[in-house]
């Protein structure tokens, strides 16, 4: 099992995507949920993408299906207690399965043979699940191919940090994806999200708040 994309959450179509531009990353293609009430903006690099999500439908995220999900706590944050990030896992052997448990939430804008299994956990860690269809960006076939040539020379997410200012004890799902190379969630004063591009190897960082919760380092 090995990270395949993280989510975070925004208050609208633009917000953070612009920083993310401007920093030098190109932007790959939109996508829209129908009957899940969100949409997002995606930059991808060669082995994971950055999903910037934001609300569309107030009435589709709070729905019989979406609400379990608990994406229309994590996008409206009002108290500031829902984690606005989600971390996406997939295979990294042929045929292996999450390696926590899992409830199935199977989405209209998904063919009926695909489902997102989703970890059981307070919403104040991030939403964990999974997609045992996801591949790696440079592993797509041609026709869904997405742009993972950056501008700045980008190429590669090297590890992922969550802090969350809960300071209860982790559950089974956050656990086990901190047994993962180059995952690690820990507790700390804010929801913040860390990423480490090419094993920092430049030594440069950028802090993108107030505008997205995430600093990145190269």
């Amino acid at each position: 099992m090995e990270i395949d994309h993280i989510f975070i959450c925004v208050s609208d179509d633009g917000r953070g995507a612009d920083a993310l531009k401007a920093l030098g990353l190109a932007e790959g293609t939109p996508n829209v949920h129908p009957g899940q009430g969100t949409a997002n903006r995606r930059f991808f690099f060669r082995n994971s993408f950055i999903e910037l999500l934001h609300l569309t439908d107030e009435s589709e995220a709070q729905s019989q299906l979406t609400a379990p999900t608990q994406l229309f706590d994590r996008l409206k944050c009002a108290d500031g207690v829902a984690a606005p990030f989600g971390i996406c896992f997939r295979p990294s052997t042929v045929g292996e399965k999450p390696i926590f448990p899992v409830w199935e939430y199977r989405p209209v804008y998904l063919p009926a043979a695909l489902k997102v299994d989703v970890g059981r956990a307070p919403v104040s860690e991030p939403m964990w699940f999974f997609l045992s269809f996801a591949k790696r960006p440079d592993e797509a076939p041609i026709e869904r191919a997405q742009p993972f040539e950056h501008p700045n020379g980008f190429r590669d997410i090297t590890s992922v940090r969550v802090s969350t200012p809960n300071s209860q004890a982790f559950s089974t799902p956050a656990n086990c994806a901190n047994q993962l190379k180059g995952f690690e969630i820990v507790h700390g004063d804010e929801h913040l999200v860390v990423l480490e591009i090419d094993h920092g190897a430049s030594g440069q960082t950028h802090d993108f708040r107030p505008g997205l919760p995430m600093i990145m380092n190269w």
